[in-house]
């Protein structure tokens, strides 16, 4: 009996109107249980990690990347690739300094706040979608790559756009997430 050839898993797509609405739902719950903004904040970035962590592997399974040979091709690559791939949007990349280790990406709209106007009253602190921090500094550690993932400016609080900012730290040192024989 012959074995059937292999076949590529299927991937059930989430409707993206149901994605926000679901994650809207869990940002009100997180302010009913945690009374300060940071503490929301530190829960989303840290589910956000964890997502970003297993979802790397699935994202090069799929996207066929290269290995990336500097910072501007990794940035480029997850805003050109990553964020289109997850969340249909592109956001613009910039540079800041000239080492070229500090990087933005800025969304002109962020399909995660598609269904809100303004954040709660009394809430000025929180970053709604600090999830998507998360997931980036998770997904670049597990490409050992450390860095420091903030929001600059966030349309919820009255800036003009959404701003992701990246700074590279250092690159991990491999040896230390391999596994001893």
């Amino acid at each position: 009996m012959s074995r059937p050839a292999h076949k590529r898993p299927e991937y059930h797509k989430i409707n993206k109107d149901l994605f926000v609405l679901t994650y809207g739902a869990l940002v009100a719950q997180l302010c009913k249980d945690y009374e300060k903004d940071e503490d929301v904040n530190k829960y989303l970035d840290k589910m956000g990690y964890n997502i970003g962590t297993r979802l790397v592997e699935d994202f090069l399974a799929r996207s066929c990347v290269r290995r990336c040979h500097s910072y501007s091709e990794i940035i480029n690559i997850i805003a050109q690739v990553a964020f289109k791939m997850y969340l249909g949007i592109t956001p613009s990349v910039t540079c800041h300094n000239s080492s070229r280790n500090e990087f933005s990406l800025i969304l002109h709209k962020n399909p995660l706040a598609e269904f809100i106007e303004e954040l709660p009253a009394g809430r000025s602190a929180l970053c709604y979608c600090n999830l998507l921090c998360g997931i980036i500094r998770g997904a670049l550690e597990m490409v050992n790559l450390a860095a420091n993932v903030t929001f600059l400016q966030d349309r919820l609080k009255g800036d003009s756009v959404t701003e992701i900012g990246i700074t590279f730290l250092k690159k991990l040192d491999e040896k230390k997430y391999r596994r001893k024989k």
